[in-house]
């Protein structure tokens, strides 16, 4: 395992247990999130760093029964947080590394991922990953809860122009990784860039 994943391990794996305890008012913005994907009954969609499961349960919502929802992660901790919050009755959870999916090659209509790109060690490798569990016409969101400067100023840190989020280097990151960028929106209550797979 690299030290990248190592690091995000310790990060987050030290935090799981009080995680949602943390970011108590987030169920709305993650489910206006998941609306903006258009699921359908019947649609596979995977949350891509799912953490705590927090998105799981709208998704299961917006696919149906006859849907698949999948949350993968890669910190066990995370994801017996989700178990012990019975969010595994809304989707199949899998320990599971992004830059190595274990899913065949289109077998997705979506990816929801909620904060997850700031974390990727390899943000276009790891998206073209994405982009190859996903159908072609498939959809991306990439959600975070706050927006960039909502976030830096959280982080007690400056936004700079190499910021991974910030739209100008973001586009073409998605499109050089298989993704058209159909939406962005960075506001101060939340981050949201939508992109279709292209085909």
């Amino acid at each position: 395992m690299s030290d990248d994943h190592t690091h995000v391990q310790e990060f987050f794996g030290s935090r799981a247990a009080d995680w949602d305890r943390r970011f108590p008012d987030d169920g709305p913005a993650y489910a206006a999130a998941v609306a903006e994907l258009g699921l359908r009954p019947g649609d596979r969609v995977l949350d891509a760093g799912c953490g705590t499961g927090r998105a799981l349960t709208p998704l299961r919502a917006a696919v149906g029964p006859s849907g698949l929802v999948l949350g993968a992660d890669l910190t066990p901790a995370m994801l017996q947080a989700a178990l012990r919050a019975g969010r595994d009755r809304d989707g199949r959870l899998l320990l599971a590394d992004v830059a190595a999916l274990p899913l065949r090659s289109q077998s997705l209509d979506a990816v929801f991922a909620a904060g997850l790109i700031a974390h990727l060690p390899d943000p276009a490798g790891n998206l073209r990953e994405l982009a190859r569990v996903v159908r072609p016409g498939g959809v991306l969101a990439l959600f975070h809860p706050i927006g960039r400067a909502a976030l830096a100023a959280r982080q007690g840190r400056q936004l700079t122009p190499g910021d991974l989020r910030a739209e100008p280097n973001l586009r073409p990151l998605l499109a050089g990784s298989g993704w058209n960028t159909t939406a962005y929106i960075d506001e101060e209550a939340r981050f949201l860039a939508l992109a279709v797979r292209a085909g």
